[in-house]
């Protein structure tokens, strides 16, 4: 019990759960992607997408004109060509702020997420839905949704970095708070669009999480943390 607690006291409360998530994570992503393969989540998924259509209309979705231009919007937010924009602009800005290190880990931090995506993908091979038109064009495999993926490791990721700049508490938990709002938003709008199935996205979530969360322990372990940083913890 003493070399327990000796252990416990070698960790910050918040490393320890965050370890805990990592493992709830990564049993809920093999489960979800054992249950998938198998075509036990197919009725489900099906059903969801035929709710989000006019009945007796597949090709319409349900809600008013604005609500599909701007869901339209809104999925662009986790596209490659903004993803990228945004992930270079934020580098190229810690570059010339003269923080190197945190700027390549970013760096490296979305595109291992991508790759990540990208061979989760392969691995699955799951074909997109034909249930219901697809709205968007779309032209890869399913299985996570990289939209929902990549903009949760890029989101999140940049909301961690910036949040760790902030001084007060509420500023903090509202940056992170905006990064999974983003996330979330994202892949709710590949569903409704029809080009991912439900579990498509929520696979892409929890591997998204589980990518940033391993990130943010990599970079507390071994990204020194500034003295500006350590007077906003206090």
């Amino acid at each position: 019990m003493q070399r327990i607690k000796a252990w416990l006291n070698q960790y910050e409360p918040m490393t320890l759960i965050t370890f805990a998530c990592l493992v709830s994570g990564l049993f809920l992503l093999q489960r979800l992607t054992s249950e998938v393969m198998e075509g036990e989540t197919l009725g489900f998924d099906q059903t969801i997408l035929v709710w989000l259509r006019e009945p007796g209309n597949l090709s319409q979705p349900i809600g008013p004109a604005w609500l599909t231009h701007a869901v339209g919007d809104i999925t662009s937010l986790g596209g490659v060509t903004v993803l990228t924009l945004m992930t270079a602009l934020a580098t190229i800005y810690l570059l010339l702020d003269r923080k190197t290190v945190i700027a390549v880990f970013l760096f490296l931090s979305v595109l291992s997420g991508w790759l990540a995506s990208t061979a989760l993908k392969i691995l699955v091979a799951r074909a997109r839905p034909d249930v219901v038109p697809h709205l968007v064009d779309v032209h890869d495999l399913s299985f996570p949704s990289g939209h929902a993926m990549v903009s949760a490791v890029t989101y999140l990721t940049l909301g961690a970095l910036l949040a760790r700049t902030q001084r007060f508490r509420a500023t903090r938990i509202f940056v992170m708070g905006a990064g999974i709002f983003l996330a979330v938003i994202i892949g709710l709008s590949r569903i409704y669009l029809g080009v991912h199935y439900p579990t498509d996205v929520v696979a892409g979530w929890v591997a998204g999480a589980l990518w940033a969360l391993g990130c943010w322990l990599v970079s507390k372990r071994f990204i020194a943390r500034t003295a500006d940083e350590v007077q906003s913890d206090r």
